[in-house]
């Protein structure tokens, strides 16, 4: 089970304004290219997004669905991928102080993820995990200095 941590120097409100706007999934998320609505409002409950990821030469499309949202809180979304299977993972946002500190906790839930799942493997997501957070720090970071301008 890969979880990482971060400490995003902006409001709980400025990030989860990030998290909750469709349209900035492939900003932050590392490997979508885009993103666009398949069902529901981003980030309600069984709302989902479809996307690609290119790898290589070859582009498959997936699909993140939101299984539980706890608004301005807490995200948590099965990523399918594929042949690799289904991943949940949970976005927490605590305040810690007067910044937000973001903790990510994913696990594979079926298909070949789950088979192929070892320290290695979890190696990989931690770094993609840390990919991600900085991706997500720098889109917060930037959104919450051009409300101050």
């Amino acid at each position: 089970m890969a979880v990482r941590h971060r400490l995003i120097k902006t409001s709980p409100d400025t990030v989860w304004a990030v998290l909750a706007d469709g349209d900035k999934y492939p900003l932050w998320v590392v490997g979508p290219s885009d993103a666009e609505p398949v069902r529901g409002q981003w980030p309600r409950t069984d709302a989902a997004i479809r996307y690609e990821v290119s790898l290589g030469p070859l582009r498959v499309s997936n699909e993140t669905v939101v299984r539980r949202c706890e608004e301005g809180s807490e995200l948590e979304l099965e990523a399918h991928a594929g042949p690799l299977g289904t991943a949940r993972i949970d976005i927490e946002l605590r305040p810690w102080g007067e910044h937000c500190l973001v903790r990510v906790d994913e696990h594979p839930l079926q298909g070949a993820g789950g088979l192929l799942h070892n320290a290695g493997f979890e190696v990989l997501i931690q770094l993609r995990h840390r990919a991600m957070l900085r991706r997500l720090a720098r889109l917060c970071e930037k959104e919450e200095a051009a409300q101050h301008a």
